[in-house]
């Protein structure tokens, strides 16, 4: 074969990112090296794995400086609640405890299922829930390239490697001292971004005998809030969404159990003369006829009753809680590396630390204060004496004759906080590993091998401190208990001083709320090798060990036990506080390659992993390679892989939280499972939900194969198809309560009854139970060429086509409805269709990208009065609207030893699609998706590299 067309066959095998495709090849050295997916050293193109490559100079090209960044635009990434948009609001269950993290997706099989590598090894997971591993602790700035492997690798890595492998490369044997400064500025404000750093390399491995790197970056992502764009707005309810919370910053009045209050001594609300049955709750005098409206205070809305299929709240105010959440996390973070190597003959000996810094500030909507709930004392119920009593008994007197006999009872109410700040929990996480190792060749049995060998240690702990927002509990209800804080604001009006002092007299900035610390001792090796020849050429193999100790600690609330005073809403997790857990990992692997006929090349592998009170499991690997003509390659495997379940998994205690939506019903007593009021046992329930870990859980396992062709029928075309199926079984779930309640009769021991026979409690701790089918094609195309006047030009475009995605909670249910294109809560969304297209222009000392990102529209959420026919809203539309956005970068490096990147994201400004994401058990969402779209808008980069030498 001719080194051109193995230099193309090369880049054919996967060498080309999603976004842009190599256009050179370096053709003159045909090394053998380890690749991502296989300990056998070989040439590139000898693979037989989607391999997906992306270059230092690709990434700047599309101005991405965090590794957060790139996992976006992978086509093969899903597009679940793993970045630190989709976590940047109210969060529940899994979501739970990822202050600060942001996580890769392969193939939607989740982040903790996704193996992620730097120079080919383990890296701690995220210490606060210490399951994957966070993005941000990534030095992107060392980072000389990243291989993604598209296929699972468990007979390899172990454990997590089931929707593929990434593997960040960092640079070797560099030489030279450079900085680099990028600035990201969006044309609409907010959410800046900014990275500086300097990278120097001493010394030559091949004349010196060493080198040595040292890298250092610090990136800051500025806030997005929610009010800074149009496009949040939770009050569309002729589209279909509108908010689900009374907790207002002018408040509602309730009628409550707890005791008597104005509005009901017996916690049934009044009903209006002549106007039937209907009790009413949740009033706001704003609302009644005859007041100035909820609109007339920034941020509030009247109540959707009829979407939200409750009548009785037909007097109530709501607030938009999606303006007040931020839409992207700030972000700061300090990265560095320091790898010194030594070449003594053909062996090489290197000493690897990397360090980072990551501050996250997760800031969102201020505290709903409900006195005479569970929570919160009905001792700040507004009392008598208050200045705005009054004002509110007689609005309420108009409408509500009967509440006359009450007057002089205090007042229960649903109110925003507004005064004490949007509630901000600041994350600040600390992560590095130090590696020693060896590489080179060994004479064995009269042959020559190459090993591999190293052990490291690494760490990440994290603690989050609570900011703004939070409040001691009682010390609040007493002040509102005082009278003297006003619940009950017209337009216009503020709070007193006095009240404003009260308020931040109860604040509990600054309390350590929890932290979390994983550790990671690793010593690995592997040797490879030919072994002997065969016919059709020679049989490579390789062994290797891996083993390791894992730990994790959590440690709750750490103030002391008899001094701990409630503070209200702040998620302590103190249940699933631990002392320190570890467990111990053996394996021991190995890998064959070989040559069958010629041309078709078999890879097999095997490898056993044993975990320390969890067991061991054996997984195999077959991979095939198979190139009868030059212009075309056949490529596939079958792999079993698994997924240890994580410490919180296993030991977190049990939580008992309340269930705050208004759409659950008792599914043995509603046959329709839609809360309708008109319907006897259709009624709205709030039961109390159980979540924690069980220690008797086992791995998660899976099946999957990958089938691809590639071809290149001319020098200036080429193009491949890998179609894919993962099968996971024993998954680890924690179910959602609309799955139990649609599969009530396999969780019915689930849903724990009183003695009356109301479901009291469900129980939603993790389980291996259910299965999970995920099947993809993925699809790529590239034509390259040149002008007359030697200008370099390639175009091409990468897809993702989501065949089926589906799941059931237990192996004796059915499979529940395709997921593909319909919109889930939680987890990965399953989108159909997915690209990125390109064109590239390289002329002298100018080079260009054009890039368009496309993500493929969906079914939205249906709220309950939609779902039961209750209203028609005017502007519905079921289907959320495609997202496309086009970028353009252009580099020139005319300048001796200066590169200037200048670039535009989002062209044409495209906001993203409205989607109705907003939860009504959390109050968390709004009207765009954050696992699919970008909403920064228009953005203008720029990147200036110097090198001094």
């Amino acid at each position: 074969m001719k080194l051109k067309k193995l230099a193309q066959l090369i880049a054919l095998m996967g060498a080309v990112s999603p976004a842009i495709a190599q256009t050179a090849v370096d053709t003159s050295k045909m090394q053998r090296v380890e690749i991502t997916g296989s300990s056998i050293k070989r040439i590139a193109k000898e693979g037989a794995l989607p391999l997906e490559i992306i270059s230092r100079k690709q990434l700047e090209d599309q101005g991405i400086v965090s590794a957060e960044q790139l996992i976006a635009t992978l086509n093969i990434n899903g597009n679940g609640s793993d970045n630190l948009a989709s976590n940047a609001d109210v969060t529940s269950g899994a979501q739970r405890g990822n202050n600060g993290a942001s996580s890769a997706n392969l193939r939607g099989q989740g982040a903790d299922s996704t193996l992620v590598l730097l120079n080919g090894r383990r890296v701690a997971t995220h210490g606060m829930k210490g399951s994957a591993v966070d993005l941000n602790s990534i030095p992107m700035s060392a980072v000389e390239r990243v291989e993604v492997l598209k296929d699972g690798a468990s007979a390899i890595y172990g454990t997590d490697a089931i929707g593929g492998v990434i593997n960040f490369i960092l640079k070797k044997n560099y030489r030279g001292l450079e900085t680099q400064a990028f600035v990201d500025v969006t044309e609409a404000g907010g959410s800046e971004i900014g990275r500086a750093s300097i990278t120097g390399g001493w010394g030559d491995l091949d004349t010196d005998g060493w080198n040595v790197l040292a890298t250092f970056s610090h990136r800051e992502n500025k806030a997005l809030r929610g009010d800074q764009r149009d496009f949040v707005n939770t009050f569309q309810p002729d589209r279909g969404v509108s908010v689900d919370t009374r907790g207002t910053p002018s408040g509602n009045v309730f009628a409550t159990t707890i005791g008597p209050s104005l509005l009901s001594r017996t916690g049934t609300g009044p009903t209006i003369p002549g106007g039937g049955t209907t009790t009413y709750s949740g009033i706001s005098i704003l609302d009644l006829p005859g007041g100035p409206g909820c609109n007339s205070i920034d941020g509030m809305g009247p109540y959707d009753e009829k979407l939200w299929n409750s009548a009785g709240s037909a007097y109530g105010c709501a607030w938009d809680t999606g303006r007040a959440a931020v839409l992207q996390q700030p972000v700061k973070s300090s990265n560095a590396l320091a790898r010194a190597t030594f070449q003594s003959g053909d062996h090489q000996f290197f000493v690897e630390a990397v360090g980072s810094n990551v501050e996250v500030a997760k800031r969102f909507s201020p505290n709903q204060i409900s006195p005479g709930t569970t929570t919160f004392p009905a001792s700040s119920f507004y009392p008598r004496t208050g200045a705005a009593y009054d004002t509110v008994y007689n609005a309420l007197v108009k409408v509500f004759p009967s509440v006359s006999a009450n007057y002089g009872l205090p007042i229960a109410y649903r109110w925003r906080c507004m005064e004490c700040g949007n509630r901000e929990i600041v994350t600040e996480s600390k992560a590095a590993r130090l590696l020693v190792g060896a590489d080179g060749p060994v004479n064995l049995f009269g042959k020559r091998f190459d090993y591999r060998t190293g052990i490291s240690r690494a760490f990440s702990e994290s603690e989050s401190l609570l900011g703004t927002g939070y409040n001691y509990t009682v010390a609040l209800a007493n002040a509102l208990g005082t009278g003297k804080i006003n619940p009950f604001l017209l337009p216009g009006q503020q709070q007193s001083q006095e009240a404003i002092d009260l308020i931040k007299s109860t604040s509990a900035a600054g309390v350590t709320m929890y932290g979390g610390r994983t550790t990671l001792t690793q010593l690995d090796g592997a040797l490879s090798g030919e072994l002997f020849n065969l016919p059709a050429g020679t049989v490579m193999g390789a062994v290797g060990f891996d083993l390791r100790r894992e730990g994790y600690e959590f440690n709750g609330d750490r103030r002391a036990a008899g001094a701990r005073p409630v503070i209200l809403n702040a998620p302590f997790d103190d249940p699933n506080a631990l002392d320190g857990v570890h467990r111990d990992i053996k394996a021991v692997y190995a890998e064959l390659l070989v040559p069958v006929i010629n041309n078709l090349d078999v890879t097999l592998a095997i490898r056993r992993d044993h975990y320390s009170g969890i067991g061991a499991t054996t997984n195999p690997k077959i991979s095939f390679r198979y190139q009868p003509i030059p212009e075309l390659l056949f490529r596939g495997s079958y792999n079993e892989g698994f997924r240890a379940p994580s410490f919180n998994q296993l030991y977190n205690g049990v939580t008992e939280s309340p269930y705050a939506g208004k759409d659950l019903v008792d599914p043995s007593r509603c046959p329709t499972g839609l809360v309708d009021a008109t319907k006897p046992g259709c009624e709205s329930i709030t039961p109390n939900i159980f979540t924690g870990g069980k220690s008797s859980l086992g791995p998660e396992t899976a099946k999957q194969g990958t089938v691809g062709v590639v071809i290149e029928p001319f020098t200036w075309f080429s193009a491949n198809a890998d179609i894919w199926e993962v099968r996971k079984q024993n998954t680890i779930d924690s179910f959602s309560t609309a799955t139990m309640v649609a599969n009530y009769n396999l969780f019915s021991e689930n849903f724990i009854r009183d003695a009356s026979g109301n479901i009291a409690f469900i129980d939603q701790r993790w389980v291996n139970a259910g299965e999970r089918t995920t099947r993809g094609l993925e699809l790529g195309a590239r034509l390259n060429g040149k002008f007359s006047t030697g200008a370099i030009w390639t175009i091409g475009m990468d897809g993702s086509r989501l065949l089926e995605k589906k799941s059931r909670a237990t192996t004796n249910a059915e499979f529940g409805k395709s997921e593909v294109g319909r919109f889930t809560f939680t987890g990965d969304l399953g989108l159909k269709w997915k690209h990125s297209a390109y064109v590239t222009y390289k002329y002298g000392n100018w080079s260009g990208l054009f890039q368009n990102i496309y993500r493929s529209g969906y079914d939205d959420q249906v709220l309950p009065g939609v779902a039961n026919g209750l209203v028609k809203p005017t502007n519905y539309n079921p289907k959320v609207d495609d997202y496309s956005i086009f970028n353009l970068s252009v580099s020139y490096s005319g300048i001796k030893s200066l590169t200037l990147t200048a670039g535009v994201k989002n062209i044409f400004d495209e906001d993203p699609p409205f989607a109705i994401t907003y939860d009504g058990n959390t109050g968390a969402g709004s009207s765009w998706e954050p696992r699919v779209a970008d909403p920064r808008g228009r953005a203008f980069t720029l990147m200036a590299t110097y090198k001094f030498f």
